[in-house]
């Protein structure tokens, strides 16, 4: 989504939604693309999943079993 679609979807303004961005941009969660003047921002779906899969195996949840 564009930067702009983004702030749309949230009841925040552009400058803490740019500090926003720019956290997540440092925390590798999300690359952006710019083209002229428009940024286009797009889940890191690696770090995602490295999350998720150290959240569960903190919880002792087998992916391939579900919850215990």
């Amino acid at each position: 989504m564009t930067a702009g679609e983004l702030v749309a979807q949230f009841d925040l303004s552009w400058p803490t939604m740019s500090g926003h961005f720019a956290v997540l941009r440092q925390a590798d969660l999300v690359g952006a693309d710019r083209s002229g003047s428009t940024v286009t921002y797009r889940l890191n779906q690696t770090v995602l999943q490295e999350a998720l899969v150290a959240l569960m195996d903190a919880l002792g949840v087998d992916p391939a079993k579900g919850p215990a």
